[in-house]
């Protein structure tokens, strides 16, 4: 009797605490998926600007619940008005094409201002020129040939095209047709310009390689640089394509692609070649694996350039100048790192005799600068923030253009905001004061700039701001989600709490249903993507509906970025190095936390869920963190670090390869297994490629596990179309099965 009434109880508990789940509640996800709310009842969530080619000016589309409308701003007056008459331009193309277009939905890209009263536009794949003060129409005229460039390449002074035959290259001037072969040793497998494509893919063990043509000019037209491309050796990964209707057995597709640790990769030899000589000129710089091979970067001084590429490992990397007329090389600078060097970036600036480069070496991401003729360096910012991007340098008034996040007290470390230095030092000034992030799109002549700003919670505003002092020119437009507040939503909840290290505040989000009750408890799940390359704590409000529709059927869904993620300084960085496996403890404690301050939070029903990197952060979850994790679906995972692309795993695990691969792997750890997973990969994926997938699904088998599997066959790394829509159904309904405990609905519409 006494089983009978703790059996009762425990059905009368869920009973209470749970969710039941209706068609409705799957009505009200589909109405939060991107299709069917961007711009369609959640309008200029994340504004796009088009800005003319030959003259100061823009465009930009305004949407609302009347339609589509194309503005643009009076540069005379900064007025902000229609780019044009829509319901005259509407008539005019349903009279040119025969067909109804309303005022509200024309449909018209890729617009051009060709002079007064002209405008160039594409419509339906074609191009088509516009009188506004006649509203006529006219269709460009076509060339009777289009050349096919995409195999040679002409000199910026137009007296010679670089081109490939029998492997070698070769320059033919225009002139005189005569032709020159510059290289001799090239051979199949061995070939100058025919770069190796990423995702290069060759039908059957020994299929050809895609063509391609790859070289750089000096922009004196004296110099010519390529690399040799030497796949001799090189190991191949392979996907079987069994997607054709027409094929009753699956096609064999290969494509070369090294893993961690791999000698056996592409490997690519720089080569440069003296246009008045007609030869190559001998440099000492190394052949290396495609991962790092050397890059050259031209001057614009005659006859010098710039080579840089990293040691394998990623903890050195170089920068070397060329004197391309008296053939010497030297290191200009070497930087160097105990743990690795990522995303490491520099801009030769030959006016003011400078280098510009982005290091850590002071612990955060700063802007350097080093002194071509007096060979020193010095940083020109400095402080506890991060640089983000050098935007610009403006030659005139030696002013550099960055973007960084972190610099403002009491503004999110995560939000990016505009500011400019000037080359010869001074204060750092900010160009966009509002704490929100900022995302800038510059004018052509770099005199003006868009600015985006907002946060997760922030409706987005569009302004027009002055390059030389920020000074807001224009206020273009407005997020407008009157309809979404209307239904019940609430942007996601930001919260902050306190990392492993137990000093580090770091920054989350929650998504909760329209129908939020907090008298109830509510299933977690986390959207996870702790790859360290990155951040995913939403910084604008175009992400501020990312996770609504699966919180719609009654949960309560998580980002967070805890310690060794990217965009902070480089000790947060560092926890990951090396330590990916252990990625996840700060989102264990951001869900502890929850549970602690929200009682609607139901820490005994988690949820995860992520894609490519944030795959294996799904599937490390329920076997690391068994007791936390319950339910996991984890997509185009790279499971085992050891079966990836060389060069990511090498830049966060290490280099050589050691037993830290091993220790982290959820294969190895497939006997870990107690909740529910789901493992969804395409089987095209020649990114992430599969293998990894089916060799866990092997050893869960093994270790006689329950789990799911499923395959999309002709998907490769990102879904598309039905299949997208399918896996988003099969996603939805595991957590609605076995976290909800609801019976899940299938047949639903998506629109």
């Amino acid at each position: 009797m006494r089983y009978l009434m703790v059996a009762f109880f425990f059905i009368l508990k869920l009973g209470m605490d749970g969710q039941s789940i209706s068609i409705k509640d799957y009505e009200r996800a589909i109405s939060f998926t991107h299709a069917n709310y961007y711009d369609k009842t959640a309008y200029n969530l994340n504004p796009t600007t088009f800005w003319f080619e030959e003259e100061a000016g823009l465009y930009f589309f305004e949407y609302s619940n009347w339609g589509k409308k194309y503005r643009t701003v009076d540069f005379d007056s900064y007025e902000v008005r229609d780019l044009f008459d829509h319901k005259k331009l509407a008539n005019t193309l349903s009279v040119y094409f025969e067909k109804e277009i309303l005022e509200n939905t024309i449909g018209i890209y890729a617009i051009q201002k060709m002079g007064m009263n002209q405008y160039k536009f594409d419509f339906e794949g074609k191009s088509y020129l516009l009188d506004t003060k006649s509203y006529s129409i006219n269709k460009e005229e076509e060339s009777a040939e289009i050349e096919d460039n995409r195999l040679k390449e002409l000199s910026p002074d137009s007296n010679w095209v670089a081109f490939s035959r029998d492997y070698n290259i070769f320059i033919k001037s225009v002139s005189t047709n005569e032709e020159f072969q510059l290289s001799f040793d090239g051979e199949k497998d061995n070939e100058y310009a025919n770069r190796y494509g990423w995702f290069d893919k060759m039908e059957g063990e020994n299929g050809d390689r895609p063509e391609n043509f790859t070289v750089s000019w000096s922009p004196d037209s004296k110099w010519l640089f390529t690399h040799q491309w030497d796949t001799r050796n090189a190991d191949k990964m392979y996907l079987l394509d069994w997607s054709k209707d027409h094929l009753y057995r699956p096609e064999l597709l290969s494509y070369y692609r090294g893993s961690p640790g791999d000698s056996t990769m592409v490997m690519i030899r720089p080569a440069l070649f003296n246009i008045d000589r007609k030869q190559e000129v001998s440099f000492d710089l190394p052949t290396q694996t495609h991962i790092n091979g050397v890059s050259v970067y031209w001057s614009e001084n005659t006859g010098q350039a710039y080579a840089r590429y990293p040691e394998r490992g990623y903890q050195k990397e170089y920068i070397k100048q060329l004197d391309l007329m008296n053939e010497t090389v030297t290191t200009i600078i070497e930087e160097t790192s105990t743990t690795n060097i990522d995303n490491f970036y520099f801009r030769p600036w030959d006016e003011f005799g400078k280098l510009l480069f982005l290091s850590e070496r002071s612990g955060w991401r700063q802007i350097y600068v080093y002194d071509i003729e007096e060979k020193t360096t010095s940083p020109l910012t400095k402080g506890d923030y991060f640089v983000h991007e050098l935007v610009h340098m403006d030659e005139e008034e030696g002013m550099v253009y960055f973007s960084a996040s972190g610099k403002e007290k009491g503004v999110n470390p995560y939000y990016r905001m505009l500011y400019q230095v000037s080359i010869h030092g001074g204060d750092v000034q900010l160009l966009t004061p509002e704490p929100l992030n900022h995302s800038i799109n510059y004018s052509h002549d770099w005199k003006c700039f868009v600015d985006n700003m907002s946060d997760v919670q922030t409706p987005t505003k569009s302004v027009l701001r002055s390059a030389k002092d920020g000074q807001i020119l224009a206020r273009l437009n407005e997020a407008n989600v009157d309809f979404a507040i209307a239904n019940g939503w609430t942007p996601p909840e930001v919260f902050e709490f306190t990392g492993k290290d137990n000093k580090t505040t770091l920054y989350g989000a929650l998504w909760k249903p329209t129908n939020f009750d907090p008298a109830k408890k509510y299933p977690i799940i986390d959207h996870s993507y702790t790859g360290p390359h990155t951040q995913v704590f939403p910084t604008s409000f175009s992400r501020t509906f990312n996770n609504q529709a699966l919180a719609e059927l009654g949960f309560v869904v998580m980002m967070v970025d805890g310690l060794g993620t990217y965009g902070r300084s480089k000790e947060f960085h560092n926890y990951s190095y090396k330590n990916m496996g252990e990625n996840l403890e700060d989102h264990v404690l951001a869900i502890e936390y929850l549970a602690k301050t929200r009682p609607w939070v139901d820490s005994n029903r988690v949820g995860i869920f992520g894609h490519s990197a944030g795959g294996y952060d799904a599937g490390h979850a329920v076997l690391a963190f068994p007791d936390v994790y319950k339910v996991s679906v984890a997509s185009s995972a790279d499971h085992d670090f050891r079966m990836e692309k060389a060069w990511w795993p090498e830049m966060y695990m290490g280099w050589p390869v050691d037993e830290k691969y091993n220790e982290v792997s959820n294969i190895t750890m497939a006997g870990n297994l107690k909740g529910k997973l789901l493992l969804v990969h395409g089987a095209l994926d020649d990114n992430v490629n599969p293998s990894a997938t089916f060799k866990l699904a092997e050893a869960l088998v093994r270790a006689d596990k329950e789990f799911d599997l499923l395959i999309l066959p002709s998907q490769r790394h990102g879904y598309t179309g039905d299949f997208r829509k399918y896996f988003i159904k099969k996603r939805w309904n595991y957590f609605v099965e076995h976290l909800l405990g609801a019976e899940p609905i299938w047949d639903f519409k998506w629109e």
